[in-house]
């Protein structure tokens, strides 16, 4: 009686409802996590509110190259949501620019695998995390669901990368590196222009 009394008043709006404790991405259902940058990927923890315990893992191919979304052995856990502390940091290191790194959650108390990226990757055909696009600065945050089928409230375990994008990088922008080696070339040239007359 108590309880339905207080879902009555805190539904009419009597009662303040508490906001969560942590971050939860605000938009982004479906879409991937894609490497923005040759530095080094730094997760960082940013706390849950699920009853289940989840594990986080990068999905690896068998040469531990990031990108395979079978499940295999190699996969690297990154973060459970209810044995690390929240802002605990883990290095994920470098990959090429563009490559996507596909995240599964693992849930202890179901065994269901859920993924980043598409619906068709999860057993449910929904998708089961947000990924924010500069969440904060050079930051992006993804946020996951746990439940088979729902309810889609993203609050099951939220963390944030370095250095990774929603979207593909345009290929039309140079890297840095890309320049430095187009100057080499044409120095070279102008060089040898010298050299013949």
């Amino acid at each position: 009686m108590r309880k339905s009394l207080a879902l009555l008043i805190t539904s009419l709006g009597v009662l303040p409802v508490a906001a969560n404790a942590f971050p939860i991405a605000s938009t982004g259902e479906g879409l991937s996590v894609l490497v923005g940058s040759t530095n080094p990927i730094i997760a960082t923890y940013q706390g849950n509110s699920a009853a289940f315990s989840n594990d986080l893992y990068l999905m690896r191919d068998a040469s531990g190259n990031p990108g395979d979304d079978g499940i295999l052995a190699n996969d690297l856990f990154i973060f459970n949501n209810h044995a690390t502390s929240v802002g605990s940091t883990l290095s994920l290191g470098s990959f090429a620019v563009g490559t996507e790194l596909i995240f599964r959650l693992h849930v202890n108390n179901t065994g269901h695998d859920f993924f980043t990226g598409p619906a068709s990757r999860n057993p449910d055909s929904h998708e089961h995390a947000r990924v924010e696009e500069n969440w904060q600065v050079n930051e992006t945050l993804v946020s996951f669901e746990d439940l088979f089928n729902g309810p889609f409230v993203y609050n099951d375990l939220s963390f944030s990368f370095t250095n990774t994008q929603t979207t593909p990088p345009d290929p039309t922008v140079p890297e840095p590196t890309s320049l430095a080696l187009l100057g080499i070339g044409l120095a070279g040239l102008r060089a040898l222009r010298r050299y013949r007359s």
